[in-house]
């Protein structure tokens, strides 16, 4: 039988659970609070129902206590009850990182539900101290990281709340620190540097190797002298940072397509699926957003060096006969198997510490930009060029046109400074 009290419009209910080793009778309390604008006789069968479903719950070992579970605890049932089948695996890989390398150490040891704002405010302050880092680096961590943080463990107690296992949710009620920097100028080639970069794929690059010892199949060594070796960049690399530069793709839409998704008709490429490196596995899968999957269109000149690395391809395939391995990826390995998501990065940063070399002058020489710079390179250079910022978002598959805004926001002010210096010609100085 429940005991119920009510107070003011919330209702304090209590079940006995048995008794403890100690022969002390154990009781399970939590509280309910009906929903606004019912009537009593409504209030009264919420009221009713909540607390046979909490008396069930009790008595089949079901119940869950926001006043007895850490949060740690509450972690691994969360993990197990809803991450495990509700997250995708990229995401749930970034929120364990953050949970098991920051969260937890902090928090992990609170009852959930007596967590407070203040237990989180600290936290958050705390992150920005310098030293408190893990990798080295000096300095605390960013606002944009500890407002990770904070989405993460606001997503944990909202699940709680929804699981009756707390009334509300603490972080409703803390602000994470605000970065006052102004947005970070994405890094990007500009249009001569682009130039640039895709003449340096088409270049040949001598290395030159020193004398060594080998071993052959037999295991004798022998010797071999000093050479020079001229190599060019392979045609599936040349087609792989094009379609990055001319596409605006991600890595992960890249190393993801297969020869199905390629029209030589339209020149289009179909992106519907995205490979990531997950806990040391491979995983290819369709986008989370609807926005990802899209259809864009390349130059004919790209979609002309694609179709010869098509034929180069179909040629290596038959020349290595059984040891093909392939499943009509565009983007192989030497067996046929899709690329790994990290070749790319590498071969990247290779050419242009390549090409670089080749430059006696320093303003000659390529930026270092991480490989998803490609992408900003293709973007920022269509909205230079008076693009429409709907039709930039659509090609980059970004879910809103504010994502691309607030991205390319450098590029944009660009353009207004631009608008303003073309009303300045029209009106002023013809005045």
């Amino acid at each position: 039988m429940a005991y119920i009290k009510q107070d003011g419009d919330s209702y304090r209910i209590q079940v006995s659970n048995g008794y403890d080793v100690n022969g002390k009778k154990i009781r399970e309390t939590i509280s309910f609070t009906p929903e606004e604008g019912l009537t009593e006789k409504q209030r009264k069968k919420a009221l009713d129902k909540f607390v046979f479903e909490f008396e069930e719950r009790v008595k089949n070992g079901k119940y869950l206590s926001g006043e007895k579970m850490t949060f740690q605890a509450f972690y691994e049932y969360w993990l197990k009850e809803y991450a495990d089948k509700h997250l995708e695996k990229t995401t749930l890989e970034d929120y364990t990182a953050e949970l098991d390398n920051k969260i937890i150490p902090a928090i992990g040891h609170l009852k959930i539900a007596k967590i407070k704002p203040t237990h989180l405010q600290s936290f958050y302050n705390n992150l920005l101290e310098d030293g408190v880092r893990k990798d080295g680096k000096t300095g605390g961590y960013s606002p944009i990281t500890i407002k990770k943080n904070h989405a993460i463990i606001s997503s944990m107690l909202t699940q709680a709340v929804q699981w009756q296992l707390i009334e509300s949710n603490p972080c409703d009620r803390v602000s994470p620190p605000k970065d006052n920097k102004m947005t970070t100028e994405v890094k990007h080639f500009t249009l001569e540097q682009s130039i640039c970069f895709l003449n340096a794929l088409e270049m040949e690059y001598t290395t030159k190797y020193k004398a060594h010892d080998r071993v052959d199949d037999t295991g004798k060594k022998y010797h071999v002298p000093e050479y020079i070796e001229t190599r060019s960049i392979p045609t599936q690399f040349k087609v792989f940072f094009n379609l990055a530069l001319f596409g605006g793709l991600r890595k992960g839409e890249l190393v993801a397509l297969t020869w199905n998704d390629i029209n030589f008709e339209n020149n289009s490429i179909n992106i519907d699926k995205s490979t990531a490196y997950v806990n040391k596995q491979v995983i290819t899968k369709v986008p989370k957003n609807k926005s990802s999957v899209r259809i864009i269109t390349v130059p004919a000149p790209v979609m002309d060096l694609v179709k010869r690395y098509r034929s180069e391809q179909l040629e290596y395939k038959l020349s290595i006969g059984d040891q093909w391995q392939g499943d009509n990826y565009v983007f192989i390995q030497t067996t046929g198997k899709q690329m790994h998501p990290a070749t790319p990065y590498g071969t990247f940063k290779d050419i242009v510490k390549k090409y670089n070399s080749t430059m006696e002058k320093e303003e000659d020489k390529l930026p270092d930009i991480p490989l998803h710079g490609l992408r900003h390179t293709s973007a920022t250079l269509l909205i230079s060029d008076n693009n429409d910022i709907r039709t930039v978002s659509a090609r980059l598959g970004h879910a809103q046109t504010s994502t691309t805004m607030n991205i390319y926001a450098h590029s944009l002010k660009k353009l207004d400074e631009k608008a303003s210096d073309s009303l300045n010609n029209m009106l002023i100085k013809k005045a």
